[in-house]
């Protein structure tokens, strides 16, 4: 696939790019080539507060440019979980940090002194893999990211898709598990329960009694931990359930992983290929890939969304 910029910014142009997680707010300004030429995080704040650090943190890192390079700042891009109404500049709701109905309004803009886009960070994330990572050579593709919560993005025919409230495809929230955990959502049995980073580390500690903060090292133990290999099994099981009724929907050539979790790598990737080999009839199995990414999905979404000025 050919992507020529639409609203693009010369190759001497550089872009600032911000990914805003539940937990920490990450920036770089980068060069046409993803070169950093400047780069910070800090700790989210809850609710409001969050955007202030926002922009304190941009402002730190245009203050590291020399007078010469901050010129070349050309454009930004804000990336917000939650629900985001990037028509009218609203974040409209996230759980995880505590906001609703934000007015974002120009606040960045008049800040910075530059066009500043904003977006959902998850579509942006799924875009950029797609178009320019694991995905980009294949015409219909479903991106899931998988960290705290799941969701993630559809390609189809060459087509980047958007909802009807223009956000990522909410996959975590799809219920695969009658009787299941509670989901923060309001309702049981989500994949997110199971499935998500946050929902590994949770499952092997109830199952062990041994503290676990992070699905990496349940991961780590497959090799030679049963409990271990059950909660991954468990977690896939559910990954691949709710899955489905996408893939057979649309059928995508391939599906890619990418968030924290993609750091799981092939132990990951090739049971979530049996599960759905085990399970699909009528449509082709879809390739299974880990994103090229990663954990840096958000960030570089960020900055490919500023330079190319829309997601297509």
């Amino acid at each position: 696939m050919n992507l020529q910029p639409v609203i693009g910014l010369g190759a001497d142009a550089l872009v600032l790019g911000l990914d805003v997680g539940g937990t920490t707010v990450k920036a770089e300004i980068t060069d046409a080539t993803g070169a950093v030429l400047a780069s910070g995080d800090q700790p989210t704040p809850r609710g409001a507060a969050a955007f202030d650090a926002m922009l304190e943190l941009g402002d730190a890192l245009l203050d590291k440019l020399s007078e010469t390079d901050r010129a070349r700042v050309q454009r930004a891009a804000v990336l917000l979980p939650g629900v985001v109404d990037t028509a009218n500049s609203v974040a409209v709701f996230s759980a995880n940090i505590g906001w609703r109905d934000i007015e974002v309004g120009s606040r960045f803009t008049d800040r910075w002194g530059m066009p500043v886009l904003l977006e959902h960070d998850v579509a942006a994330a799924g875009w950029a893999e797609w178009r320019f990572g694991a995905g980009n050579d294949r015409e219909s593709v479903c991106v899931v990211i998988i960290g705290t919560g799941i969701s993630g993005t559809l390609s189809v025919g060459g087509r980047f898709v958007r909802g009807g409230i223009g956000q990522a495809g909410e996959y975590g929230h799809i219920s695969v598990r009658r009787g299941g955990l509670p989901c923060p959502c309001g309702n049981v049995g989500c994949v997110e329960t199971v499935a998500s980073a946050a929902a590994i580390a949770r499952a092997y500690t109830r199952r062990t009694d041994i503290e676990c903060d992070s699905a990496a090292m349940v991961f780590d133990r497959v090799g030679y931990d049963e409990d271990a290999r059950a909660v991954v099994a468990d977690a896939v099981d559910a990954l691949a359930d709710g899955l489905l009724g996408v893939i057979h929907a649309v059928c995508p050539e391939r599906v890619v992983l990418g968030g924290g979790l993609a750091g799981a790598g092939d132990a990951l990737a090739q049971p979530l290929h049996r599960a759905l080999t085990d399970r699909l009839r009528v449509v082709p199995v879809p390739e299974v890939v880990i994103g090229t990414f990663g954990a840096r999905a958000g960030l570089t979404g960020a900055a490919l969304f500023a330079r190319y000025g829309v997601l297509a």
